[in-house]
């Protein structure tokens, strides 16, 4: 008989790890990595509204992806254009760009498997006599850990000729140049963070789900149970 058993701690766990998945997936696929040296206004840049120039347009790089601005000639106008560099997986401008993608996709893959299986513990709370939250924590901890491979060996790719032509002659590995980071770059360490966190907090998921009022609650014949 399938016992559904919420309770607060498990609850949190379950959401928490879905955040990380998202968050991690998302910035992944962002061109927000680098954010290029400042690109001057030229007499086309011109606002419309206020006969003033614009602001400089800075473009970004990301780990197969970028962002950069295009000229329209014809309507005198200027357009930002996101998408890939890279058509495949060999194009990506550095070996250890090629490496953190690997890793980084590794470390998603495991933590979406997770988030996916975490909404399931509900009425599963075991697999095989292992309790799920302590294979879904063992699981996001060796994400973590790739996660964490692939954040150490991004910064050694901004010494490629790709990285050098949005940052400048003076960019090399681990040292920006005219480039600042990028708000993916940030998402991605604060998800690595809070992988880790999931992986602790796993446990305190499984404690709650197998506390001695869940079991008195399962004697008492109840198949929803719901407990702070």
């Amino acid at each position: 008989m399938c016992h559904v058993i919420v309770t607060c701690r498990s609850m949190l766990w379950t959401l928490l790890s879905i955040v990380v998945a998202f968050a991690e997936l998302i910035a992944f696929m962002s061109a927000d990595w680098l954010i290029g040296k400042a690109k001057p206004s030229s007499s086309e840049d011109v606002d419309n509204r206020t006969g003033g120039s614009q602001e400089p347009y800075r473009p970004t790089l990301g780990i197969y992806g970028r962002c950069t601005r295009i000229s329209h000639m014809q309507f005198s106008r200027r357009d930002t254009l996101c998408g890939p560099y890279a058509e495949n997986f060999s194009e990506i401008a550095s070996g250890f760009w090629q490496a953190t993608a690997i890793f980084l996709a590794m470390g998603i893959m495991i933590l979406c498997t997770v988030a996916f299986v975490s909404v399931f513990t509900m009425c599963v709370q075991s697999i095989m006599k292992k309790s799920i939250f302590n294979v879904c924590g063992l699981l996001q901890g060796i994400a973590g850990l790739f996660l964490i491979l692939g954040l150490i060996l991004y910064p050694a790719g901004w010494g490629c000729q790709k990285a050098i032509s949005y940052c400048g002659p003076y960019a090399s590995a681990y040292k920006l140049g005219d480039c600042s980071l990028g708000w993916a770059f940030y998402t991605a360490i604060g998800g690595t963070v809070l992988t880790f966190i999931c992986a602790v907090f796993s446990a305190q998921a499984e404690i709650a789900t197998s506390s001695d009022k869940v079991q008195e609650e399962i004697e008492e014949g109840k198949n929803l149970i719901c407990l702070l």
